[in-house]
């Protein structure tokens, strides 16, 4: 599986590491930047990262900003994107399980590295559970999407 990766200058040094985890977990890394600590626009690189998945150049994301929150915003205005923050491993595991989750958003500011590794390895190694009671749940919300409300 092809993971994109993506942050803002915040993000930049969890980048690093995430990108690492990613490889040494056995998943191929799209990095779509930024590519240094100087300041940018955290919706230039979600966007990227989102664009990536929408094109089927990667399955899922991470993309890291200052909180998580901004870049959690702003995938999910990208259809077929499902994104949320999460700084713990059980969310991680249980957006993907339950709720389809493709991108998951991460706060360079908030948590440490170790952390943020066990997260994305709870990412990585989830897979949506196809029970009929999530399925159920989804195609609501894939009606939200659809309807544009």
């Amino acid at each position: 599986m092809k993971i994109v990766l993506a942050c803002d200058h915040a993000g930049y040094n969890l980048k690093k590491v995430i990108s690492s985890c990613i490889e040494s977990e056995g998943f191929e890394v799209l990095d779509v930047g930024t590519y240094s600590e100087e300041r940018v626009d955290f919706p230039d690189f979600t966007a990227k990262a989102c664009r990536a998945i929408q094109q089927g150049q990667a399955e899922r994301g991470v993309i890291i900003c200052g909180s998580g929150v901004g870049a959690s915003i702003a995938a999910n205005k990208f259809k077929g994107i499902y994104a949320s923050i999460c700084h713990d491993t059980y969310s991680a595991h249980q957006g993907v399980e339950h709720d389809n989750m493709n991108v998951l958003c991460l706060g360079g500011r908030v948590i440490g590295d170790e952390l943020a590794k066990e997260i994305v390895k709870a990412f990585l190694a989830a897979k949506f559970s196809n029970e009929e009671r999530f399925k159920k749940r989804l195609d609501k919300i894939y009606q939200f999407e659809k309807e544009g409300k």
